[in-house]
Formats: structure tokens, C-alpha cells, sequence
């Protein structure tokens, strides 16, 4: 790895130690900084390495990204084990008592947006469009072992089975999913191909005719030749995962704000830490559209910079897990942090 600029370490960490990793680790002279979680929000947190590398100096710096999943990041994070943390859902209030127990304080800054996708073989000539409530007969608990073929979620599809292809239950997608079509983060059926990278899930579906999985937009559209997504029928009628259709927030409940997490104390130590978070939220809207995902409003990421240079310690969302928020409404709550902790 040059010394030369940045390391990109995807998929594994320099030293299989489960210890924080000393900010001068085991690349000669580069401190490492690591990051693990969510991997809808990994292709932004890619991006944002990649372009870090071209542009450093004298200052070499290596990034161990590592998709592992939202709840798995947050559980590394609220140890004390890696400064940034990707998820994509909110801090939950259980992981705001465990970052409490260890003293971890942190600033929570939305990057950008996502369409939850709903897809199936381009194959499947029957189903154009599924309900939320037809999802909810597919996916939720009561439906293992029961709800096997297409036929049984739909009257007019085939009876032919239906293979199942979704997040494990690490993932952030696994928990808004369900919190939005069953009600209970995680009331939702096991006997399913399951995994915390979408690129296995991708793989899943794109081999199958029969099968239908659910995972992040920016999977859905780099293989939309290979996927169909399906519209979702909610409450603001029936539309497909578009970016318009998620910036004119129509497509409801599965559209959700993508995070990053950083603890501040690294933040404040650590100087490649806030160099590169620095340069991650200053190019946040190019790195959100290079790497497929729906970014927020151009003047949007001036307020999450804002929160940045201010060091606005804790969350906007206080532990919940807010369902069909609104490009808006993530804004509002971040304006209104900043407020509530400016002087008067």
C-alpha cells in the first residue's frame, strides 16, 4: 500500500484484533482509521476513501471500511472499538444506553437518502407492483413456514413457490423494513436466503425467476438490467424507486435518511479522523451521486458541515426509529439541534 495517499481496506481489518486499533497501526507510518457498518451507506463511505486517496500529500492516512452490517457497526461503536460507524437508521435507544456505559459521546450527520427496493427476476411477467400490506403477509412472522408460494400473497400470481432473498438481522435495512411494513423492527419471518452485504442478496435474486428480496437503492440501480423493481403501493398511492419519487416524497414508508456516526473523542484526538470526515461531508453530494444513492438538497450538506464544525454531541431522532421521514423533516431535526445548542 503507497504511503503516498490513502489505503482503501475493503472487506478486512489490518489486524484481527477485536481492540481498538492504535491510531499509528501496523501500515508503517499511517495511522488507520476504521469504519464498519451499514452497507447501503458503504458505497458513499467508498467513494468518499477513493477520492481521499488522490488528494493526499505528505500525510498518509489508511481507511478500513468493512461492511458488517447497521446494528453490528453500532455495537463496535458504542465499545469504544472504531470512530465512525455507518448506519442506515437512527442511533436505536438501547445502543444510546450502551455508548452511555462506555463514555462514548458522538455526532450523528445524515449524508444522504435511500429508497428501500422491492425487487424481483426481469422474468417475473406477473408482478409489476406489491402492497404494504402485501408485503407484510410475505415477510412477517406468522408467514414462516406458511406463506410459500406467489399465489398465496396475491390471488393472481402463479402458484408457484416463491424464493426469499433479505437482509440479515444486523442490518439497519432489516430493521426499517420491518418497522415499516410489520410494525415491529424485528417481527419479521427467518426462513430466507439472509445476509448483511446486498451483493449477495443482489446475486440472490438475479439467479432465481422466482424469487424476491428487498435491499438498498443504489444495489437496485447498479444492476437494474438484471433486477425489476416493483412499485410499492402505500399510503400516497403506488410508486416505483426513483430518486424524484423519493425527493417529492411519494415513496412511502420505505424511504429513509442514511448516517454516519463519529465518536467525538477521536473526532477531537485524531486528526486524520477529522480530516477525513471533513472531507467526506464537504463532498457529500458528489460522493452521494457517484456512488448511486439519493443525496440531499446542495445546501443541505453546509447544515451537516455545520453540525460538524460546531460539535453537535447526540442525536436528532432521541432513539426512535421514525418511518417515512421526509427529506424535509431529517433537515428540520438537524436545524433544530443546531439551534436548540446555539448561544442565545
Amino acid at each position: 500500500m503507497a504511503c503516498s495517499g490513502v489505503g482503501v481496506l475493503l472487506g478486512g481489518w489490518l489486524t484481527s484484533s477485536l481492540a481498538p486499533v492504535p491510531a499509528q497501526a501496523q501500515t508503517g507510518t499511517a495511522p488507520v482509521v476504521r469504519i464498519e457498518g451499514s452497507s447501503t451507506v458503504f458505497p458513499i463511505m467508498e467513494e468518499a476513501a477513493k477520492a481521499f486517496q488522490k488528494r493526499q500529500g505528505d500525510r498518509p492516512v489508511s481507511i478500513a471500511l468493512k461492511e458488517t452490517g447497521s446494528s453490528a457497526g453500532m455495537r463496535s461503536f458504542c465499545r469504544g472499538e472504531i470512530p465512525i460507524s455507518n448506519s442506515s437508521r437512527p442511533i436505536s435507544s438501547k445502543e444510546l444506553k450502551a455508548c452511555a456505559a462506555k463514555g462514548v459521546t458522538f455526532i450523528e450527520l445524515p449524508l444522504a437518502f435511500d429508497a428501500i427496493s422491492v425487487v424481483v427476476h426481469p422474468s417475473n411477467s406477473w408482478a409489476s407492483r406489491i402492497s404494504t400490506a402485501e408485503l407484510s403477509t410475505l415477510w412477517n412472522r406468522k408467514a414462516q413456514g406458511h406463506i410459500k408460494r406467489w399465489k398465496q400473497v396475491n390471488a393472481a400470481w402463479p402458484d408457484r413457490p416463491i424464493n426469499l432473498c433479505g437482509p440479515g438481522a444486523d442490518s439497519g435495512t432489516f430493521d426499517y423494513f420491518n418497522k415499516a411494513i410489520n410494525g415491529d423492527s424485528r417481527n419479521s419471518r427467518t426462513d430466507y436466503t439472509a445476509s448483511e452485504d446486498d451483493n449477495v442478496l443482489v446475486r440472490c435474486v438475479e439467479k432465481n425467476p422466482l424469487a424476491l428480496g428487498y435491499f438498498g437503492f443504489s444495489y437496485y440501480r447498479a444492476q437494474a438490467g438484471k433486477l425489476k423493481a416493483l412499485a410499492i403501493t402505500g399510503p400516497k398511492g403506488t410508486w416505483p424507486p426513483t430518486i424524484n419519487n423519493v425527493q417529492q416524497e411519494r415513496y412511502v414508508p420505505l424511504s429513509r435518511p442514511l448516517f454516519v456516526y463519529i465518536n467525538d473523542k477521536d473526532l477531537r484526538d485524531r486528526p486524520e479522523v477529522r480530516r477525513f470526515i471533513t472531507f467526506t461531508v464537504q463532498g457529500g453530494l458528489r460522493f452521494s451521486e457517484r456512488a448511486g444513492v439519493i443525496p440531499l438538497p446542495p445546501d443541505t450538506y453546509r447544515v451537516v458541515e455545520s453540525k460538524l464544525y460546531r460539535h453537535l454531541i447526540g442525536t436528532s431522532f432521541g432513539g426512535d426509529l421514525p418511518i417515512g421521514l421526509s427529506i424535509n423533516e431529517a433537515i428540520r431535526r438537524s436545524f433544530e439541534q443546531i439551534r436548540s445548542k446555539s448561544p442565545r
